[in-house]
């Protein structure tokens, strides 16, 4: 078997070209890949939230349909992973008004604290 000699214009890449080839491609690598963990995150809590605006507004309806209470406490655990703290506590000067609490906990982190009022009509 006969090894062909190489002439000065066919010689190969240097380990010098390599590394800084490998360095350039991590320099662009890390800012894309720090993008899509930011990206990700941002998914999620997005997700948290419309989760529970939506769980607001069902706990909102409920009270808002049911008969007049001037206090009351209760915790709906229903949902998966989240549970839903309602109260309602009448204004000491106002007659017939109750400020009602919703808040939205996913596991221990509170997600969304929300306040309306209810009217004795």
């Amino acid at each position: 078997m006969r090894l062909k000699k190489l002439n000065r214009s066919q010689k190969g890449m240097t380990l010098i070209e390599v590394l800084i080839a490998i360095a350039i491609l991590g320099i662009i690598a890390v800012p894309f890949l720090t993008a899509l963990s930011t990206s990700s995150r941002a998914l999620i809590i997005a997700d948290e939230r419309t989760t529970a605006e939506s769980l607001v507004r069902t706990e909102m309806e409920y009270v808002k349909n049911s008969t007049y209470n001037s206090t009351f406490s209760y915790q709906d655990s229903h949902y998966a992973g989240y549970s839903v703290n309602v109260t309602g506590v009448p204004i000491p000067d106002k007659q017939n008004i109750t400020v009602i609490t919703v808040q939205v906990y996913h596991g221990a982190k509170l997600v969304l604290n929300t306040s309306t009022y209810k009217v004795d009509r």
